[in-house]
């Protein structure tokens, strides 16, 4: 049986994986915790913070009996969280690094919640379906094409509502983007890919049985991400 050919999905999930399995991870256990960081970690520090609040006050505030995935859930904090409101949380991250350290973080009681935690694809068909799909920063990295066909597969598990964030365009984050495809990226981090929010809502206008509903986007210094909410139609 011939073997298929990777993704341009599969190759920029894997320099994911290598990135923040590797390089990133110090950052990320500081970020996420509440050791003094720099000023600009800080600024993100806090957006990251404000937007999982908006994230989870979209979510009804009784999960129990709930079934939600943490697509992308880094070290835990969203999926934490969740649980404690009561949801059976599937936490997924391709980062097997940052799920021992969100395992390690998540407490031992959870009150009516509980959390399975992964090492994987987000798109994996044998983590099931769910009430509630959030995917928070994990799309951010994924060219326009990739995001929408991500958001497609992810509806097709989700009963009730799929929330992700996505990397608004403006024009810093615009030249930025276009500045860093002339020089080698070395070890830096992935690229952030910028998307133009009416083009997306036209794109996701074309998902059948699904409609975009709230949205709202935070700005704290260096962090900017932008939420939208699909519910069914």
């Amino acid at each position: 049986m011939a073997t298929q050919a990777p993704t341009r999905y599969d190759l920029q999930r894997e320099k994911l994986a290598d990135y923040f399995d590797g390089t990133a991870r110090k950052a990320w256990i500081d970020l996420t915790s509440d050791v003094k960081v720099s000023g600009i970690r800080a600024t993100v520090r806090a957006g990251r913070e404000r937007m999982r609040a908006q994230l989870l006050g979209w979510l009804p505030a009784d999960l129990r009996r709930r079934r939600v995935l943490d697509a992308g859930c880094g070290t835990g904090a969203l999926s934490i969280d969740a649980a404690c409101l009561g949801a059976e949380v599937v936490a997924v991250d391709i980062a097997g690094g940052l799920v021992d350290i969100a395992r390690n973080r998540a407490p031992r009681f959870l009150g009516h919640g509980r959390i399975d935690w992964h090492v994987g694809d987000m798109l994996d068909p044998d983590l099931g379906t769910f009430d509630h799909v959030v995917a928070m920063d994990s799309l951010i990295h994924y060219r326009p094409d990739d995001l929408v066909a991500t958001l497609a597969a992810l509806t097709g598990r989700a009963r009730e509502t799929v929330i992700f964030t996505f990397a608004p365009h403006t024009p810093l984050l615009g030249a930025m983007h276009s500045a860093g495809k002339l020089f080698p990226r070395g070890n830096r981090s992935p690229a952030i890919v910028p998307v133009n929010e009416d083009r997306l809502r036209r794109r996701l206008a074309d998902l059948d049985g699904w409609k975009v509903a709230r949205t709202g986007r935070i700005a704290s210094g260096f962090y900017t991400s932008q939420a939208m909410e699909l519910v069914r139609a």
